[in-house]
């Protein structure tokens, strides 16, 4: 699936600071911070991204 659009995480802080945002590609999901949107994105093929939800996720 892939989709222009970006998904703010649930977790970010409501009031504007620390913010993530995530959107999936191709192959692969892209991510950037929320305040520096102009600096680009870090992209990590689908295995990779899923892998690492795993390791944060304790799985």
């Amino acid at each position: 699936m892939m989709t222009e659009d970006w998904n703010k995480s649930t977790y970010s802080n409501a009031n504007g600071g620390n913010c993530l945002e995530a959107r999936r590609d191709q192959a692969a999901v892209l991510v950037r911070d929320t305040q520096n949107r102009p600096l680009g994105h870090l992209e990590a093929p689908a295995p990779e991204w899923t892998a690492l939800l795993a390791a944060v996720r304790g799985w």
